[in-house]
C-alpha cells in the first residue's frame, strides 16, 4: 500500500499508510513527532487507533530510547 499522506508539522515526517485515521490517534502521532530522540520518521499502519501511552499500529523508530507502551502490553498475551 502507498503513503497515503504525510504529517510534516513535527521534527520527523509522519508517514501515514491510510485515509482513515482517527482525530485522536493524529493527535498522538503529531505529540510522537515532536520528541527530540525520534529517529527518521513514524510509519503509520492502516490499522492505526489511538492507544494509552502510544498510537496502535504506529512504528516508532528512535535513538538512544525504549518506549514500551509503543511495543503494546499485548505482545506474546495467551
Amino acid at each position: 500500500m502507498p503513503i497515503q499522506k504525510i504529517m510534516t508539522k513535527g521534527k520527523v515526517p509522519v508517514k501515514i499508510y491510510t485515509d482513515d485515521i482517527e482525530s485522536e490517534a493524529m493527535q498522538q502521532l503529531y505529540n510522537l513527532s515532536t520528541l527530540p530522540f525520534i529517529h527518521s520518521h513514524i510509519a503509520v499502519m492502516p490499522d492505526v487507533h489511538a492507544g494509552k501511552g502510544a498510537t496502535v499500529g504506529s512504528v516508532i523508530p528512535t535513538r538512544g530510547a525504549i518506549i514500551p507502551a509503543a511495543v503494546g502490553v499485548d505482545i506474546a498475551a495467551v
